[in-house]
């Protein structure tokens, strides 16, 4: 079975409170936070240099830390302006080059907005988009580089989960980015029961197959939403009145035989809440295991 990984979308408050100040110095911190994993910011911009990178990627390696890069968020592979649309694969290139220069493997990208044509309309832009992306990364010797597509908070904008699945049919090598935190915000608390979890991985498995259910990306934090809109503000793990929580996922992920990359992006406590899910996976390990002792 291939690792689980978890860690934190860029830096907690801890980072600078422990001293650290530079780019060069995550692997290290996220390695003493005891996670195994980092997903690097560029969601204003792809402005880290080839040799920031480079020297990223090669401590992550010596750190033991997967790395992976969130695309800039303004891009919109939905636009109805084509302007906006091309634009968006060249951020979407930009930010593969950087994934390459530090070793990282996948990026994690926003699908756009389809506050002004319906829904159907929005995701048949999005996969055009979608498929000149990946021939894009091809053509340029990134095919290496797996995007994955993120499911989305607000209601306005394209994110479904039936929406980053049918974007992830473009091609066999992209994953989903199943944001838990986005996708019961945009349903108004609507995960709460183990089945509310296990119908994502019984649709992901059903339309993209075992191996890319088991693999995939996900990003999870509690999320405050509105009973209008979805998404509102990310928060804590300390937080008690929105979710979702957790618990569910690393049960399924145990008993799928998952070994996806689990990204926090928790607000200020990325790293700390990124920790808590590494124990409640392992305590689902241990639940798993004495289910089958008592079965034998």
């Amino acid at each position: 079975m291939k690792m689980v990984r978890f860690g934190p979308a860029g830096n907690s408050d801890s980072f600078t409170a422990m001293g650290f100040k530079k780019t060069a110095q995550i692997p290290e911190y996220v390695h003493k936070m005891g996670l195994n994993a980092y997903e690097y910011q560029c969601g204003r911009g792809v402005r880290i240099s080839t040799e920031s990178a480079n020297e990223l990627g090669r401590l992550a390696k010596e750190y033991g830390i997967q790395l992976s890069l969130h695309a800039p968020y303004y891009i919109s592979m939905s636009s109805i302006e084509e302007e906006k649309r091309l634009n968006s694969i060249q951020y979407i290139l930009q930010s593969a080059r950087a994934a390459h220069d530090m070793g990282a493997e996948r990026i994690i990208v926003h699908s756009g907005s389809c506050s002004k044509i319906s829904r159907e309309e929005a995701l048949a832009l999005a996969i055009d988009t979608m498929k000149l992306a990946v021939k894009a990364l091809d053509d340029n010797g990134y095919s290496h580089i797996r995007i994955c597509p993120e499911t989305m908070g607000k209601v306005n904008q394209l994110g479904t989960l039936d929406e980053v699945l049918e974007l992830c049919k473009v091609d066999e090598r992209l994953i989903p980015c199943i944001d838990f935190g986005h996708l019961n915000a945009r349903t108004f608390g609507g995960l709460k029961s183990y089945k509310d979890f296990a119908a994502i991985f019984d649709q992901m498995e059903n339309k993209l197959g075992s191996s890319r259910m088991k693999e995939f990306h996900s990003h999870f934090s509690k999320i405050e939403y509105t009973q209008k809109g979805g998404e509102k503000a990310h928060l804590t793990f300390s937080d008690t009145l929105f979710g979702p929580n957790f618990e569910p996922v690393a049960d399924l992920i145990v008993r799928k035989n998952c070994s996806p990359i689990i990204i926090c992006e928790s607000a200020g406590t990325q790293a700390e809440d990124a920790y808590a899910m590494k124990e409640m996976y392992e305590k689902a390990i241990e639940n798993q295991c004495k289910r089958q002792t008592t079965e034998e």
